[in-house]
Parts: structure tokens; C-alpha cells; sequence
């Protein structure tokens, strides 16, 4: 663990990656846009999720510096478009995160009549109430990438019905991660055996979902 003052360390990274990227820096590095770097802030998002489940700190340390990269690097190349077209810098994603955070947690930042210790399920309705103040969408759907992984689309999406009274949650059950996996990988091998794609089986399900939960906002 570094003695500097926290944070204190960023600003190299802002600075080497300024260097890389200005005249006498690094060609390859100079040539990137938002649209090339697409694949490298995907990739480094996967191998950070993997060094969690493996469980290995060193890996881990190492898999989110190269994540912070990716941002601090499309912090930069945004940086070269002035405002008007669309420029920002690290300061400027950093402030709006700093705001946005202070912004959702007024139990914390404000004198807010929610507890501080109140349970997950008001926290998370306060939590969506504040999201739509901000971003007026027609549906509680709204906002969902459709660059998610199907099955953590699905679940997303579920997850929203139900906090929002859309769709009557399952009766719970006592399900274990490995039998939720084990049923999974079943459900895969038939899927395989049957010639069915399971990722666009599973997509257009919760796409005809989706149709339907608009359709009832509509309604």
C-alpha cells in the first residue's frame, strides 16, 4: 500500500497518459478514438471480473489498473474536442460522478428523512426515484444496455418489473449458486442438442417481455 495521500497517484496516470498521447508520444496511442478502444474496455472489464471470482488481490490490483486506463484514455481523447463539440476532461468525469453520488445518497449527504440504516428495498426505491428525477424516461425499462450479456440482461430487466409492481415475483426458494448453475448448464445442453442458440433464445424472450411491460405502462 502506497503512503502518498490517496488519490495522489491518479495524477501520474493523467499525466503519463498525456504524455503518450500528445506530438512525440506513442503513435498507436495517438491514433485511438472512442470507437477503436470499444474492445480494450471490454476486454479489461471481463479480466477484472475474472481475477474477483479467482480471487487473487495482485491479479486484481493489476486487472483494475488496466480498467482505470480505459477511462482516464477516453477521458483524454474527449479532452481534444473543445466543450461546444462535445469536450471533456478527467476533472469533468470525475466531478460529475462526485455529484451524482451525493446526489442519490441523501441519507448520507442530506438532511433526508430516509435512515441511514433503513432496508435495501427503501434505499433502492429512493435510489430509482432520484434516477427518474434526472433522467425523465417513459418506461421503468428505460436505460437498460442492450450490450449486456443476456442472461444479466434478463435479470435486470426482471429486477426492475418487480421493484416497480410490473411483474409478481417467484415464491422464494432456497436455491444454492451451484444448483442455479447446474440447472443453467442443463438448460444450455439442451438448448445444444436442439441446435437453439440459448444467448438469442434468451434475448428474445426478455425482448417479448419488455414489449409487454411497455405495452401495460401504456395502458
Amino acid at each position: 500500500m502506497t503512503t502518498s495521500p490517496p488519490g495522489s497517484r491518479l495524477l501520474d496516470l493523467v499525466a503519463t497518459m498525456d504524455r503518450l498521447r500528445s506530438p512525440g508520444g506513442c503513435p498507436w496511442d495517438a491514433r485511438q478514438t472512442h470507437l477503436t478502444l470499444r474492445r480494450y474496455l471490454q476486454e479489461e472489464t471481463y479480466e477484472v471480473l475474472e481475477a474477483i471470482e479467482a480471487g487473487d488481490p495482485a491479479e486484481l490490483r493489476e486487472e483494475l489498473g488496466d480498467l482505470l486506463l480505459q477511462v482516464v484514455f477516453h477521458a483524454r481523447v474527449a479532452q481534444e474536442n473543445p466543450p461546444a463539440a462535445g469536450g471533456f476532461d478527467i476533472d469533468d468525469v470525475a466531478a460529475a460522478i462526485v455529484a451524482k453520488l451525493v446526489r442519490r445518497h441523501p441519507h448520507v449527504f442530506a438532511d433526508d428523512q430516509l435512515a441511514a440504516d433503513a432496508p435495501t428495498e427503501d434505499l433502492q426505491r429512493r435510489w430509482d426515484a432520484i434516477k427518474a428525477q434526472e433522467k425523465p424516461r417513459t418506461s421503468v425499462l428505460d436505460g437498460i444496455p442492450l450490450a449486456l450479456p443476456a442472461l444479466a440482461r434478463a435479470d435486470k430487466v426482471l429486477g426492475r418489473l418487480q421493484r416497480n409492481g410490473i411483474e409478481t415475483p417467484v415464491a422464494a426458494q432456497e436455491l444454492s449458486e451451484e444448483q442455479v448453475g447446474a440447472e443453467l448448464l442443463q438448460l444450455v445442453r439442451r438448448a445444444h442438442a436442439a441446435g437453439v442458440d440459448p444467448e438469442a433464445a434468451l434475448r428474445a424472450a426478455t425482448a417479448a417481455l419488455e414489449a409487454r411491460a411497455r405495452d401495460a405502462e401504456r395502458a
